[in-house]
């Protein structure tokens, strides 16, 4: 360190429990700090890290939260952070806390025990522009004075099955009233308990312009979301498919965004419930609700979308431009594929289907 040394990453093995050396917190010179595994550290009694910019935090439960908040503090010219906290057996909790004035990127990847319910998450970076965040939902996740950010990456994962609320028929008024009391409250009684609250979370990310959100992630928003906000900076929307997730709150968050430009949709096989509605195919009989805005969709080519992709081009009026990338080496498969692309009736004029 007395030579100038600008980079360092420190792992210990679970069974080694190395010391770091509080001269190391104190390094004028380092620009990037990894520290994983299971280092051993006395009390941080003092911490100035004048030049680090880069800091990364993996699976590293050495360190206890007030010796992290000084660590944070210490760093008066951080600029990207990453905290990964995977380990069940010795977990940090770092990425349950995050105030910094001067960070601009921030990876949080939080895989803690399901036994474990965090009250909640805080998170506080007014010059962040980029945010990965990845954990389990928690009971609040306070985000405030996030006005620089730009890009969002969502990955929010719910403890709980959400399967029997695929048929939840509150929001129907004709099913409401055909429906037993009795039946509904023995029901509701029997129905596993969601549990989270990521409502501040969306709320702190409303004037974003780049959102991608995991399948899960459209879960947590549909169960733990109370109300949505309107995105109107929104113009980027990428959205991941699995056949196991819902897509319920496809109608609500699509027309929260009423200036979006590019919707990518990454495989278009969700489970089918009665909440999707208008915004897939699953249930035809209900009336699509035409966006204004919807410029672009990516489509992965294969046979099993191609009837969600015949709801989306005759649905949607507005629709400019359809990316196909098919996942085929042979020719042939690929030009079934054009055709039948190419045949597909089309709700928009100017409607455009460019394959790559």
């Amino acid at each position: 360190m007395e030579r100038g040394l600008l980079e360092l990453h420190l792992h210990a093995d679970t069974c080694c429990g190395i010391h770091i050396m509080q001269e190391l917190f104190t390094c004028k010179t380092l620009v990037t700090l990894t520290l994983s595994g299971n280092h051993l550290i006395h009390v941080l009694e003092r911490v100035f890290l004048p030049a680090l910019k880069s800091l990364s935090m993996l699976s590293f439960s050495a360190i206890d939260h007030p010796d992290y908040c000084r660590l944070i503090d210490g760093c008066p010219v951080l600029e990207d952070l990453f905290i990964s906290d995977a380990d069940p057996l010795k977990p940090s909790y770092c990425g349950e806390h995050v105030e910094s004035e001067t960070i601009k990127r921030l990876v949080v990847f939080v895989n803690l025990p399901k036994g474990y319910h965090p009250e909640g998450t805080y998170l506080r970076a007014p010059n962040l522009v980029q945010l990965d965040y990845s954990c389990y939902v928690s009971e609040n996740h306070w985000f405030d004075d996030l006005d620089s950010l730009v890009q969002v990456w969502l990955d929010l994962r719910l403890w709980e099955s959400t399967y029997d609320y695929d048929y939840d028929d509150e929001d129907d008024d004709e099913a409401a009233a055909a429906a037993d009391d009795d039946d509904d409250s023995f029901n509701d009684k029997h129905k596993v308990a969601i549990i989270g609250d990521v409502s501040h979370l969306v709320a702190g990310i409303r004037n974003i312009t780049t959102l991608h959100l995991s399948p899960d992630s459209l879960e947590a928003f549909h169960f733990c979301c109370e109300s949505m906000p309107m995105f109107n900076n929104l113009l980027n929307l990428s959205i991941e498919s699995d056949k196991e997730k819902g897509w319920q709150v496809m109608p609500l968050l699509l027309n929260s965004c009423p200036n979006l430009h590019t919707l990518v949709i990454k495989g278009l096989v969700h489970r089918i419930t009665n909440r999707c509605g208008d915004a897939c195919a699953c249930i035809p009989k209900k009336q699509r609700k035409i966006l204004e805005e919807e410029k672009t969709i990516k489509y992965g080519g294969s046979f099993e979308e191609l009837n969600q992709m015949m709801h989306f081009l005759g649905k949607l009026e507005c629709l400019e431009t359809v990316k196909v990338g098919v996942n085929s080496d042979k020719d042939d498969q690929i030009e079934f594929l054009r055709a039948n692309l190419l045949t597909l009736p089309k709700a928009s004029s100017k409607c455009d289907i460019q394959f790559s």
